[in-house]
């Protein structure tokens, strides 16, 4: 009897309990796990005497994606109340919306500012 063995280790596959065949598939349960929304913040726009009006509609537009109607309306409501929302967004993005508007104010000479504030 001349047999040649593998260098292959034999694997052995024990279940720990026994098996029932009943024809359909076992499913797990598994285990439910609530998330929680991440917090909110407002980026608001602070009202300054310096500004033009036109850069800040400027801004809400291309920072804030804002339409020309909606950008002017929250110009009008950073005039007139000192401060405007310009949008609601997680805390990562509302730190970089503040750096953006914080960043481009500064390279074009006004003393635009940004802030966010948790809702």
């Amino acid at each position: 009897m001349n047999q040649k063995l593998s260098n292959k280790p034999l694997l052995a596959i024990r279940p720990t309990k026994p098996l029932k065949d009943d024809g359909r598939a076992t499913v797990l349960d598994r285990e439910v796990q609530k998330v929680e929304p991440p917090p909110l913040y407002r980026v608001i726009l602070l009202n300054d005497d310096f500004t033009p009006m036109e850069f800040v509609v400027m801004i809400i537009q291309e920072y804030f994606h804002k339409d020309q109607e909606t950008a002017t309306r929250i110009m009008l409501q950073v005039h007139m109340e000192g401060k405007g929302v310009c949008g609601v967004y997680t805390h990562d993005m509302a730190v970089t919306k503040v750096a953006q508007v914080t960043e481009i104010s500064r390279k074009s000479g006004h003393p635009l500012q940004c802030m966010m504030e948790e809702v």
